[in-house]
């Protein structure tokens, strides 16, 4: 099923391309000569996916209306101000059954109805049908929201997301019931830090350091204990709490887990994934055909017998992957369906991020032995990944699946995080940059070079890997090569904004167009984008793209 990305499955164009890069160049600079129409559908995007707490559609499930209802807080008081909006928007309040403490304190299939989770301060969603805020989307819609100069609007999500911490126990996938056992990759300290740069007053930035770091802390306390552990390595893994099918999916009669098992079913893999329903511990190749009913996703209340269902792990694994934000992908087996096996490139080297975020921001604040405490965490865990992630021989990156004590060998994009965390050393940056081309084609990076059939894979881009590729390429040097990459994508952005006049979520950098054609998962590519526009933006300021051309005659500069 998994097929390789090589130069030779190439169209001819794209041979071309790589043989006679002046040409590329050349088409890409005839993509990007006026961005002025681009950035000004990115400007007035903000507001088109800006949501309030007093404004109706922010309470809209688009994907099950039936779910537009509002929860508060156990402890939080119901304002006269929110009971208005309840009239107006003809939205029913609720309150959580109890405090949280963490993810998985409350099962949402116990709640009576899904329903959002109230925040206090304006958020941008990404678009489409993801009408929430949403956890990893938000460091990159930040980094665009404060490129365009809407600080406050910035400020304000991060503060969101210490509400979630302080009330719904953690930075959630996003604000809705039905993500409350689950996070996302944990970027809280990068939100804080991109917003710390632009407050003006030094007395200001310490405020902000010092409200943010009780926050960062716990954030970062979620991830290394508990659950979140991955074996005895040290490291980190995905993992959420809830069990069997996500509400998402199952509630909304998506047809996702009847895609996936009809693959799963061929699969060499199978016994992993699915098991005789009479027999749960084994697989009977013998036994009756092969067939999907909707009762197999429901774990209680199941009659059917002598047919395969989903494992329990399956659906952590499946679960997990969901934490992980990369929906879907191959890399921790078919369909993620392992991804709590695995310790991740990307989300330990985040978590280096955050242990050096936390060790400057003590620095800052006048704590020198708490800045040596972090100092040394960061240190330990720069040699843990070099001892179970970083592969010598091949130049790159790697996820290691601890429940097997084997390192992965599927190439990932998120090779390059450690360069954007600063983690790597000079050497294997180094290496790394070399393997470009694995990655490399003409609109953009892939996430993988493995056609699989589905988002997270090849022959598909996405704008958070382009940044954070770009920027870890910068970090080391490598400015010709970030500066190429940018322009690759933002070429890529603007030849389908001037074909289609929107921004995408993903797009095909083989082709450089915004087709796709995915077996499992969400099928549409959502015009929005929030994260596309934010890359973009950020992009066009790094190329100078948004600079005033030069006068033709001396005197008429502005």
């Amino acid at each position: 099923m998994i097929k390789r990305i090589s130069v030779r499955s190439l169209p001819v164009l794209l041979i071309l391309f790589s043989l006679f890069p002046a040409a590329a160049l050349a088409q890409q600079n005839a993509a990007i000569t006026n961005v002025s129409n681009l950035t000004l559908y990115i400007d007035q995007a903000w507001d088109t996916l800006s949501r309030s707490p007093e404004n109706c559609e922010t309470f809209l499930d688009k994907r099950v209306p039936e779910h537009s209802l509002l929860y508060l807080p156990a402890d939080f008081p119901e304002t006269e101000a929110l009971k208005q909006l309840g009239t107006r928007c003809n939205l029913q309040l609720k309150h959580l059954p109890q405090r949280i403490s963490g993810p998985g304190a409350i099962d949402p299939k116990t709640l009576p109805r899904q329903g959002v989770l109230y925040l206090p301060n304006p958020y941008v969603v990404p678009g489409g049908f993801f009408n929430e805020m949403y956890g990893w989307d938000s460091y990159f819609i930040i980094r665009g929201l404060l490129r365009a100069g809407r600080q406050e609007m910035a400020q304000g999500m991060v503060e969101n997301f210490f509400f979630e911490i302080e009330h719904y126990g953690s930075i959630l996938n996003a604000n809705r019931t039905y993500f409350l056992t689950r996070s996302q990759p944990p970027f809280l300290s990068s939100m804080v830090m991109a917003v710390y740069d632009v407050i003006p007053d030094a007395g200001g930035k310490r405020a902000w350091l010092e409200k943010s770091y009780p926050y960062i802390e716990r954030d970062y306390r979620l991830w290394t204990t508990g659950e979140h552990l991955a074996g005895n390595t040290g490291l980190s893994r995905f993992f959420d709490y809830g069990q069997g099918p996500v509400p998402e999916i199952a509630d909304m009669h998506d047809p996702y887990y009847r895609d996936v098992f009809s693959h799963l079913q061929a699969s060499p893999q199978r016994s992993d994934y699915l098991k005789d329903s009479a027999k749960p511990d084994g697989f009977d190749l013998t036994g009756p055909q092969f067939t999907f009913r909707a009762c197999e996703l429901d774990a209680v209340g199941c009659t059917t017998s002598s047919v395969l269902r989903y494992t329990a792990d399956y659906y952590k694994g499946d679960r997990a992957m969901r934490e992980s934000g990369f929906d879907i992908t191959f890399r921790f087996g078919p369909f993620g369906a392992s991804t709590h096996h695995f310790a991740p490139v990307g989300l330990n080297s985040l978590l280096y991020k955050a242990e050096t975020d936390l060790q400057k921001i003590a620095t800052l604040l006048g704590h020198p032995q708490l800045a040596k405490h972090w100092a040394g965490l960061a240190q330990h865990r720069k040699e843990l990944m070099t001892r179970y992630l970083w592969n010598a021989s091949s130049g790159m990156f790697f996820d290691y699946d601890f429940t097997n004590s084997t390192p992965s060998r599927y190439e990932y994009i998120t090779t390059f995080y450690p360069l954007w965390a600063g983690l790597a050393t000079p050497e294997q940056a180094k290496a790394v940059v070399a393997n470009l081309h694995t990655f490399e084609r003409k609109g953009g990076l892939l996430t993988s070079p493995y056609v699989t059939g589905v988002q997270w894979d090849a022959p598909y881009g996405w704008a958070p890997t382009q940044l954070l590729a770009m920027e870890g390429m910068l970090r080391y040097g490598g400015k010709a090569d970030a500066d190429r990459v940018a322009r690759e994508w933002v070429s890529t952005v603007a030849e389908n904004f001037r074909r289609e006049g929107t921004i995408r979520e993903k797009y095909n950098v083989v082709t450089q167009s915004s087709d796709t054609s995915v077996t499992a998962g969400y099928k549409q590519n959502v015009v929005g984008f929030g994260w596309t526009n934010a890359v973009t933006l950020v992009f066009i300021h790094e190329l100078g793209l948004d600079k005033p051309k030069a006068a033709a005659h001396h005197g008429n500069s502005k």
